[in-house]
């Protein structure tokens, strides 16, 4: 073994004599005579890509991040393999999220906003495991919150994925994150389009979902998906759909697939969840619903709504000259009527007992 991958191996093995040792300089006149003139590399990546920054980072060993850097140890050297490559000493004190390792990597002047080859900054691994003090350090050497990884994700994002509650407080305090309350354009055609407030509904993270509303994320807004409710009801989070729902969240929109939040919980098992769920669903749609009590069809005019005595009518608008605006769901073509018909023609359906 060379001592370039003694030096890596004794970083590992966190031998603090050994790579003392190798990183001390020969004296001029003794090294011509034992013919060892080579200067051990300290920037030399073993088979992992890794070098001895890499491992002194990972560890979170002071003394040897102190020795390596003494040494001229490169700062932003990327691994190239490993399970996410591109990564820097800096994203492993990220990931290890202590806060000496940071501070000693940051003052050599490491980058906060260079990107691993999956497109993670530091802040996004310091963020997804919930490392409050080291997600504060980077926002304070002008961390980027609003970077998006490759798969479309911020650091806020996967505080809202994760449930890391104070670091989504931390980040929603920090004045860069209120652009990621606003919807982008992309959400509502990207498949991989979400936003934190689905993040946080999918996972059932409740007090995230509450600091996001108060932070004033549009809790109507939509990806392909749908709204946070088509996925919290999807994933049977039965306290997420009704604080959701208490929030005021419109329990009509339809995602790209035409389906209502109610008609993804149809297609469910009848677990506990999945009732309780369909019955809040079934209550709050109900508030709007009504069912004609005889025909009615206007041929003259192209905006109204041509209706069966029975059909059941979901109230968009109610005008006060009794003109009422109605969409009529069709189960067996799965589409949606929309159109103008006379307030007259309705009954109110009981928003009690569902009939």
């Amino acid at each position: 073994m060379g001592k370039d991958q003694e030096l890596v191996q004794a970083v590992k093995a966190e031998d603090i004599a050994a790579v003392q040792k190798l990183l001390q300089r020969p004296k001029p006149g003794k090294a011509k005579l034992l013919g060892s003139a080579k200067k051990v590399n300290v920037n030399f990546q073993d088979t992992d890509g890794f070098s001895a920054l890499h491992h002194a980072a990972l560890n979170g060993n002071t003394e040897l991040i102190s020795l390596l850097l003494e040494a001229q140890a490169a700062v932003d050297i990327k691994d190239n393999k490993g399970e996410s490559p591109g990564m820097r000493p800096l994203h492993y004190a990220a990931w290890q999220g202590k806060k000496e390792p940071m501070k000693m990597v940051l003052k050599a002047g490491s980058s906060v906003n260079i990107p691993s080859d999956e497109g993670q900054i530091p802040l996004h691994l310091a963020a997804q495991h919930g490392h409050y003090d080291v997600s504060e350090m980077l926002l304070q050497h002008q961390s980027n919150p609003c970077i998006m990884d490759n798969s479309g994700k911020t650091p806020l994002d996967l505080a809202c994925e994760f449930g890391r509650v104070g670091v989504v407080q931390l980040l929603l305090n920090s004045n860069m994150c209120a652009a990621l309350l606003e919807p982008k354009p992309g959400d509502t055609t990207d498949p991989n389009g979400t936003s934190p407030l689905h993040l946080a509904a999918k996972n059932g993270h409740i007090d995230i979902i509450r600091l996001l509303l108060q932070a004033g994320i549009d809790i109507n807004r939509q990806t392909k998906a749908g709204t946070a409710l088509h996925e919290a009801a999807l994933c049977g989070k039965t306290d997420v759909v009704r604080l959701l729902l208490d929030s005021g969240i419109n329990a009509h929109v339809r995602n790209t697939y035409n389906q209502t939040a109610l008609d993804i919980v149809n297609q469910f098992t009848t677990s506990q969840a999945s009732k309780e769920i369909k019955q809040m669903l079934r209550d709050a749609s109900a508030a709007l619903q009504v069912r004609a009590v005889k025909d009615y069809c206007n041929n003259y005019d192209l905006t109204s709504l041509n209706v069966k005595a029975g059909d059941v009518i979901t109230v968009l608008e109610q005008h006060a000259d009794g003109r009422w605006k109605g969409c009529i769901h069709d189960n067996r073509t799965g589409n949606d009527r929309v159109g103008y018909f006379p307030s007259s023609l309705v009954e109110a359906i009981s928003k009690r007992t569902g009939k």
